[in-house]
């Protein structure tokens, strides 16, 4: 009789069970990749850019199938209603033969409404039309466009309104370039063999490269680029400007630290724990200094994109340290069409790194999907930082 007690206790508890596992089905909805969402048109539809700060707007939420997707939004206009080349890809072209039609805005937002920045509009305008000083149109017509982005789905486009503005001129030949000096470490334990600076071994040998620097809205600070990564107390290393050779450097002298001294001692840190290595190559000025950000180590990288359906099981980087924790990631020799990807850990959504810049950038957690124009890369990554770097192969 206990038996048969004991028996009816547990097909009833594995009734029960069953139930709770059919309603959380039912209860989960499957993620749905919406084809657009809608932006409203704005009140005002004639902005004087000279006087006025910034102009509303309001948009739906893309429909997910139910799925409550948290969004990162943000305005993209065009002077010609094409969208076919950015700004930054058109940046990314060294030999300037490439020419841009749409920009992207660096202004991000969370929820359903926000204000486009007309400073930003106007300088991208600029940037696209090319217009010389004395050239500039009395009334432009803008299209506007806004992207939804969210982690594991391809970027929702809204549809496109139009306004009519009057710009004004900027000159933008004093903007930094978004060519940057990177330089590299070198050493013992850096990378994964000591002290080899050859031409190919970014990456996958003894150079580790350093990364740009960052401002809140996006842009590369002048001159300024940095590391961060875990040392020992016993590494010895050193910076290096170019690979294959050991002609600019930075070492150790008995003042601190010194450039161009082949006679330098070697650098270090005085005890085990994460650094931040800032390097201003305008200035010439350098400081290692502990770094107190939180660090996550993870044993896989990934690069999941609209290339290949957003996997983040797929397309794995290769760890660049094998002789203490690492935390940079290469991959060496990839092709893309133009396209879209994030950085991911450990085959998960859960952390990802995304941006809008291009070929260079700062991932932020569920952040943008980068930009990726088409062409054959060596891609390196620093998963402390989010940095990144799409370095094209000639």
């Amino acid at each position: 009789m206990k038996k048969i007690f004991l028996s009816s206790l547990m097909l009833l508890s594995m009734a029960l069970v069953f139930t709770a596992c059919e309603d959380d089905r039912d209860s989960n909805p499957t993620l749905v990749q919406p084809t657009s969402f809608t932006l409203n048109n704005p009140v005002n539809t004639l902005v004087d850019l000279a006087q006025s700060v910034a102009i509303p707007f309001g948009w739906s939420q893309p429909d997910f199938g139910g799925w409550p997707a948290a969004c990162e939004y943000q305005f993209e206009v065009s002077p010609t209603n094409e969208w076919t080349v950015s700004t930054d890809e058109a940046a990314a072209d060294t030999t300037g033969m490439t020419i841009a039609n749409y920009a992207v805005l660096k202004s991000v937002f969370a929820g359903c409404s926000g204000d486009m920045n007309v400073e930003d509009l106007n300088k991208a305008l600029n940037r696209i039309c090319q217009w010389a000083e004395d050239a500039v149109p009395a009334k432009q017509t803008v299209y506007v466009r806004c992207r939804a982005i969210t982690a594991g789905a391809k970027t929702v486009y809204s549809n496109v309104v139009n306004l009519d503005v009057n710009p004004y001129y900027v000159d933008l030949s004093s903007e930094v370039s978004e060519e940057v000096e990177i330089w590299y470490l070198v050493g013992a334990g850096i990378g994964s063999a000591d002290w080899n600076n050859d031409a190919g071994a970014v990456g996958s040998g003894g150079l580790i490269p350093m990364y740009p620097v960052f401002d809140t809205d996006g842009s590369i600070m002048p001159g300024e680029i940095q590391y961060v990564g875990y040392f020992t107390a016993d590494m010895q290393f050193k910076l290096i400007k170019n690979p294959g050779s050991w002609d600019d450097q930075w070492g150790m002298g008995d003042a601190g630290y010194v450039k161009n001294d082949g006679g330098s001692g070697n650098l270090s840190v005085p005890g085990d724990g994460y650094y931040m290595i800032h390097l201003n190559t305008a200035t010439d000025e350098l400081t290692i200094e502990p770094y107190e950000g939180t660090v996550g180590v993870y044993t896989q990288i990934s690069m999941p994109g609209a290339y290949q359906d957003w996997n983040t099981g797929d397309n794995f980087m290769n760890g660049m340290s094998t002789s203490v924790e690492n935390h940079d990631w290469y991959l060496k020799n990839v092709t893309y069409d133009d396209t879209e990807l994030k950085f991911a850990a450990d085959n998960s959504w859960d952390v990802n790194w995304g941006a809008s810049g291009f070929p260079y950038g700062q991932g932020t957690q569920g952040g943008a999907n980068i930009p990726v124009a088409a062409g054959t890369y060596h891609v390196y990554f620093n998963d402390i930082l989010g940095t990144y770097t799409f370095a094209p192969v000639e």
